[in-house]
């Protein structure tokens, strides 16, 4: 196949007077994106897959199979628009017929499948995509100068959705929503008042909360520190890398209100519903959450981690729905590109297939289905419908101004500023090393190997001021950490201790393994995290375990009681520094009920590495956080 030209951003089929959104859309450019880390990367709202995709019918129908390799949120959307094409001119106009099959890969795994070379990682043929539509631009980019740009093709944007704050609905109100413009800088004030939402009238709510996704690995995450930027220098166009210096401490307060730095929105949305359905309002847990406004709607019809709906499926709404807080000082929107891929096993049927698609996608048919499943048509000549209402928590005439895309050193600007105003964390990784954990995990690695490099892989990602402990538990052992604890670090300043740190993980290899004594460890971890926590940290406690408990004294009932105790009385309530417990349940034969129960009781989050030979990208996943 002959080369295809390269781009540098997606393109629109579309007239000029339909594509303020393409203008609109968000593609960071390769300098900016050297400063993120290929292979732990998911983007946007996309998930970690269990495996290299999920779903599609793959039946034998006798027509052209053509593959959509795409982000979680849009599978419903692209399958319901794969049935139109059968229907259209487009498809009509072809050989032979074609059925363009969606499956759900994360954008960050699709990046680093194409970027590796050679086949796609499915042991189907059928499965290996003639289409990929990520979440943004910046994935095509990435692969285009990683590896070559005809693979990536020419990339074409069809829908795209804004970067919006989703704020409890009461919360809102307290805000004068809908009255009222809001800004970042009327968020970053509440940060900056010692009151919190005491500064308003509402001090039984405790400290301003925000959530934001990691901006070296999401487009959420980067859109919103741009945006930050943008307010600090009263801009809506032409932002400069002076303009970025210059907004430094008032990002910094803002970045003060951060929980925590989610890998995805959906993570953190997942468990503001639960604690919303469970009847706490969920106004301990978060303020404000930076989000894509798809996300919100997905959220406010009940499916807050915008997975795909199965047939049958039926959502429920959350009691308390999220509101979207356009800035007053604008928003970044976010594109949604699909392009042909340039790769060998891509046949001629295929590309003509999937040209016809995306042409389908421009047309006035295509764009009539995309409000339905909550993303904008670019054509603006298509209405809204029933979903982009207040019902649903949106004002389908925001966001009133749209930031452009700055040049690429305002973003790099932008990033590198972020990795030291961040807000600081303090960090205990406690790992299993039970006699399980020699059990293989299929790629020539033990599950102890594999926990090893993932957890010894997490370090650079923390800066020299970050506080980080690694203990290891088993029965049989004792250190000063207590009895059936191995203490390799004590929480302190990382400092220059990288390398060393490294090595006396490694050293875990030979050290004695027994029993699971996972409750216990868990309590003295949390005791520790507990009593060394301050304010203005993200205190977190990381546990990686491949088994069930086996050996200890406390049981799961005490040991939720325990944490739900100290969360209550200074946590999730409004106090100044909570503890979260972010677990990792590492093989099939991991107590994922009983670590979703810790992480919930804190308000983190669990992570799922039923497959262990994935505990590389789990990890890297957890580390966003922080």
């Amino acid at each position: 196949m002959a080369p295809v030209p390269r781009r540098t951003a997606a393109r629109s089929p579309f007239p000029t007077t339909l594509r303020r959104g393409v203008r609109a859309s968000f593609a960071i450019s390769m300098l900016a994106v050297a400063a993120v880390a290929l292979s732990a990367c998911t983007f946007g709202d996309d998930s970690v897959d269990a495996g290299p995709v999920d779903g599609g019918d793959f039946a034998d129908d006798g027509c052209t199979s053509v593959v959509v390799a795409t982000s979680s949120e849009k599978v419903n959307m692209l399958d319901a628009l794969a049935q139109a094409f059968k229907e259209s001119p487009e498809h009509e106009a072809l050989d032979e017929c074609a059925t363009v099959r969606p499956v759900n890969v994360s954008s960050g795994d699709a990046t680093r499948f194409l970027t590796a070379g050679g086949d796609w990682p499915d042991e189907d043929p059928r499965r290996w995509p003639t289409l990929w539509s990520p979440a943004s631009t910046v994935w095509t980019e990435r692969v285009a100068a990683a590896a070559s740009a005809s693979l990536v093709g020419e990339p074409v944007s069809f829908t795209h959705t804004p970067v919006v704050f989703g704020v409890p609905e009461t919360m809102a109100k307290a805000l004068g929503w809908p009255d009222e413009e809001i800004g970042i800088a009327d968020l970053e004030k509440l940060c900056a008042d010692p009151e919190g939402w005491g500064s308003v009238g509402k001090p039984i709510w405790g400290s301003f909360k925000i959530s934001k996704t990691n901006p070296n690995t999401s487009t959420t995450g980067l859109s919103a520190i741009l945006m930050q930027s943008y307010e600090a220098s009263g801009k809506t166009a032409d932002l400069t890398a002076d303009d970025v210096a210059a907004s430094e401490e008032f990002s910094r307060v803002f970045e003060e209100c951060v929980i925590h730095y989610g890998d995805t929105t959906g993570k953190v949305l997942n468990t503001l519903y639960d604690e919303t359905q469970n009847g706490s309002g969920g106004s301990g847990y978060v303020s404000a959450v930076a989000l894509e406004e798809t996300s919100l709607l997905n959220y406010n019809q009940g499916n807050p981690d915008s997975h795909t709906v199965q047939p049958g499926e039926t959502l429920t709404p959350p009691k308390e729905k999220l509101v979207a807080v356009y800035p007053s000082g604008g928003s970044i929107w976010s594109d949604n590109p699909v392009t042909v891929l340039g790769a060998e096993w891509v046949t001629e049927a295929q590309r003509q297939a999937g040209e016809a698609f995306i042409a389908f996608l421009a047309t006035e048919s295509g764009q009539r289905i995309l409000p339905e499943y909550g993303f904008r048509p670019l054509d603006e000549s298509v209405p809204l419908g029933d979903l982009f209402t207040e019902k649903f928590g949106v004002d389908p005439a925001g966001p009133a101004i749209t930031l452009p895309r700055p040049a690429v050193d305002v973003v790099s600007a932008a990033l590198d500023q972020w990795t030291q105003i961040r807000k600081p964390s303090s960090v205990l990784e406690v790992i299993d090393i039970s006699g399980s954990m020699d059990e293989p995990i299929g790629d020539g690695r033990s599950r102890l190997d594999g926990a090893i490099e993932g957890a010894q892989s997490t370090l650079g990602h923390f800066r020299s001021t970050d506080e980080v402990g690694v203990w290891a538990f088993t029965t049989e052992v004792e250190s000063v950490a207590g009895k059936n604890l191995i203490e390799l670090r004590p929480v302190s300043p990382l400092g220059s201790d990288g390398e060393t740190l490294r090595s006396s993980i490694a050293d875990l290899r030979y050290a004695n393994r027994q029993g699971t004594p996972l409750y216990d460890a868990i309590a003295a971890a949390y005791e520790e995290m507990a009593q060394r926590a301050e304010p203005g940290r993200i205190n977190a406690l990381v546990v990686l375990s491949d088994g069930q408990d086996t050996d200890s004294s406390i049981s799961i009932d005490s040991l939720i009681a325990k944490i739900g105790a100290s969360t209550g009385e200074g946590g999730e309530g409004g106090g100044d520094a909570p503890v979260r417990i972010f677990p990792i349940a590492y093989g099939e034969g991991a107590d994922t009920g009983a670590l979703q129960r810790i992480a919930e009781a804190t308000g983190g989050q669990w992570f799922d590495a039923s497959d262990p030979a994935k505990i590389d990208l789990v990890f890297a996943s957890v580390i966003n956080n922080f």
